[in-house]
C-alpha cells in the first residue's frame, strides 16, 4: 500500500515522504495512529502546500543534531564496575546504561539510537560508542570502564552488584553467569564449608586411648 508519512517513523521514513508498505502495517498501525495517510490526489496536493514548512522543520532537526553531536562529542562517561581476575565485567555496559549517563548529563537519548561495538562493553578500557543522530549524522561518545576499586569482598556482597548490573542487560548471557558462579561464588562456598569443617573438629569432644589390655 502507498502511503505519505504525516510524522517521522523510525526506519521507515521522515515526515512527507511517500512509502510503500503492507496493507496491514498501513490499515492497523501507521493509519490509526495518524503517522501516515493514504496516498491520494488531495493528499499529495496537502503536502504540495504543506512543503515548506515541513522543509523548514527538517533544516531545524539538522541544526539540532549538528549541536547535539558537538555536545555528545565532548563527553567522556566513566564507570566503575566490577571486575573478575581476568579482566572481564561481572555483567556488562549496555545501551540502556549509555541512555541512563547520558540522562544524567541533561541528554536524552533513544536506546535504539545507541551503538555499541558487539552490543555490550564486557571488558574495563576504553569504548567508542556512536549515537545516531538525526539524518544520517551521528556522534561518537567516549566511554571507559574502569574496575570499581571499593568492590565488596564478600560474595554476597558482589551478587548484588552483579544482579544491578543485570537487571540493565537484557541479554546476559549464560557463559557470563557461569564464569561469575566459578570466580566468586564456587571458591567462597569452599572457603565456607572448610572453616565449618574446622569449627565441627574443633568442638568434638577429645576421646582418650583405651588402655590396652594387660597379657599374662
Amino acid at each position: 500500500m502507498k502511503i505519505i508519512l504525516n510524522q517521522d517513523v523510525s526506519n521507515l521514513g521522515e515526515e512527507g515522504d511517500v512509502k510503500v508498505v503492507t496493507d496491514g502495517y498501513a490499515r492497523n498501525f501507521l493509519i490509526p495512529k495518524s503517522l501516515a495517510v493514504p496516498f491520494s490526489k488531495a493528499n499529495v496536493t496537502m503536502f504540495e502546500q504543506k512543503k515548506a514548512v515541513i522543509e523548514r522543520r527538517k533544516e531545524e532537526k539538522r541544526k539540532g543534531a549538528l549541536g547535539l553531536k558537538q555536545r555528545i562529542s565532548g563527553e567522556v562517561i566513566t564507570l566503575k564496575m566490577p571486575v573478575g581476575e581476568n579482566g572481564r565485567l561481572f555483567g556488562a555496559v549496555t545501551n540502556a546504561t549509555i541512555v541512563e549517563e547520558l540522562t544524567k548529563i541533561g541528554l536524552t537519548i533513544e536506546r535504539r539510537k545507541v551503538d555499541i561495538p558487539d552490543h555490550t562493553i564486557k571488558v574495563v578500557g576504553t569504548s567508542t560508542v556512536k549515537i545516531k543522530l538525526y539524518g544520517s549524522e551521528t556522534a561518537d561518545l567516549k566511554v571507559i570502564v574502569e574496575p570499581l576499586e571499593d568492590a565488596p569482598k564478600r560474595a554476597e556482597e558482589k551478587v548484588v552488584a552483579f544482579e544491578k548490573t543485570a537487571d540493565d542487560y537484557d541479554d546476559f548471557e549464560e557463559e557470563e553467569a557461569d564464569e561469575f558462579y566459578e570466580e566468586v561464588i564456587a571458591p567462597d562456598e569452599k572457603k565456607k564449608e572448610e572453616s565449618d569443617k574446622e569449627v565441627e573438629a574443633e568442638d568434638e569432644p577429645e576421646t582418650e586411648d583405651e588402655p590396652e589390655a594387660e597379657t599374662e
